[in-house]
């Protein structure tokens, strides 16, 4: 029998035991020996890590909408794999709300930093002029995430 020592124990010596472990007290409803403590902070950080993932697929999403619409110089050569990426990433955020329905409603918080972070993130990644992309989103949310919607 696993205390709950034990189990706060094997959290930190090996973690894919631990989750095993902690299935199977799940699945066996022995609610007692669960390391409850370690328990809520792994489902707390699935939490962030979905909200995270959303996030990095609307900024690279973003990044190639800019690129798609102000980057003229890049545009005959590079515009193929851009409208690809948006493609991806669309169906990727598809697929991540199809599994968190919920995360539609964070969509408008995260959206303007979003848009910031991927302007400053393709100036960066290409030093480009900080002049090529406004400052202030040239797309709103609804067209970011509509299918047709390609600048």
């Amino acid at each position: 029998m696993l205390t709950t020592d034990a189990n706060k124990a094997l959290y930190e010596q090996d973690f894919y035991l631990w989750i095993q472990t902690t299935v199977k007290l799940l699945r066996e409803r022995n609610l007692e020996q669960l390391d409850i403590d370690n328990l809520i902070e792994e489902i707390d950080s699935m939490g962030r890590s979905e909200k995270k993932e959303l996030k990095t697929r609307l900024v690279v999403l973003i990044e190639h909408l800019l690129k798609l619409q102000f980057w003229i110089a890049e545009k005959d050569y590079n515009a193929r794999g851009w409208r690809q990426t948006v493609v991806d990433q669309r169906r990727q955020i598809l697929y991540t709300l199809a599994d968190s329905p919920s995360l539609k409603f964070i969509f408008n918080d995260i959206f303007v930093d979003c848009y910031t972070d991927a302007r400053k993130d393709t100036i960066r990644k290409y030093q480009l002029s900080s002049e090529l992309f406004p400052e202030q989103p040239p797309f709103s949310l609804e067209q970011v995430l509509n299918a047709d919607f390609i600048p």
